[in-house]
């Protein structure tokens, strides 16, 4: 019997959406895999030709890009953010739905007018996605990395700005940020690795159909 397939899928906010459409899918992990208290990485389902890993939602592109994994659901933030060649994205989930976002002090944006910007100091965990997108207006982006806290930053002069993830607003509204501008509209993907869609065909496309029906009957039910 081949290897199973390497199902990676992201720990926190999507994780919650994305079990009814990998049960959907007719995949169904052992219970521990829902449970984000349990410390294991890998756990098997009630397939042999599936085992899932549940690892950081940057790791799962990482993980499927580099063929350690070669499925996997991961946000376009993420998709974008790297820009794999070795990725294919042939499904689009409909989960995890957001917004990256440019949010500025509240009195900041009072005055402010992003169609002046020139110059731009972000703080973010997207800055190749950010310059990319400043870039596009001919607006010289500088960024600060950060990988959370993102809304602190203003608030302690280390940027002026932050590009971040927006679902309702509410924590940027508790830290005194307003969004100016959008950058991307978010939602999860299925991904794959490129080489596997080729080399484990048999067992890959079948499991790509899967989910592209999944995603369907959930609009369709919407």
């Amino acid at each position: 019997m081949a290897e199973p397939l390497i199902l990676a899928v992201p720990k926190g906010r999507i994780l919650g959406e994305a079990l009814p459409l990998i049960a959907a899918a007719g995949i169904h992990p052992e219970p521990a895999f829902a449970d984000e208290k349990s410390r294991a990485l890998r756990f098997a389902t009630d397939r042999d030709d599936v085992a899932m890993i549940r690892v950081r939602a940057f790791d799962v592109a990482t993980f499927v890009a580099h063929g350690a994994a070669q499925i996997g659901i991961v946000g376009s933030d993420v998709i974008a953010e790297f820009d794999y060649a070795e990725l294919y994205a042939p499904v689009d989930l409909r989960i995890g739905l957001c917004r990256i976002s440019v949010a500025e002090p509240r009195a900041l944006a009072e005055g402010d007018d992003p169609r002046e910007w020139s110059h731009v100091r972000v703080a973010t965990k997207y800055p190749n996605l950010t310059r990319r997108h400043f870039a596009a207006r001919g607006v010289q982006a500088e960024c600060v990395k950060l990988n959370g806290a993102m809304e602190i930053a203003p608030v302690l002069g280390l940027a002026d700005r932050i590009v971040d993830l927006v679902s309702t607003g509410r924590t940027l509204a508790e830290n005194g940020l307003v969004e100016v501008e959008t950058v991307a509209e978010v939602s999860a993907r299925l991904i794959v690795n490129r080489a596997a869609f080729k080399t484990r065909a048999a067992q890959v496309v079948p499991l790509v159909a899967a989910f592209r029906a999944a995603a369907e009957g959930r609009r369709d039910a919407a």
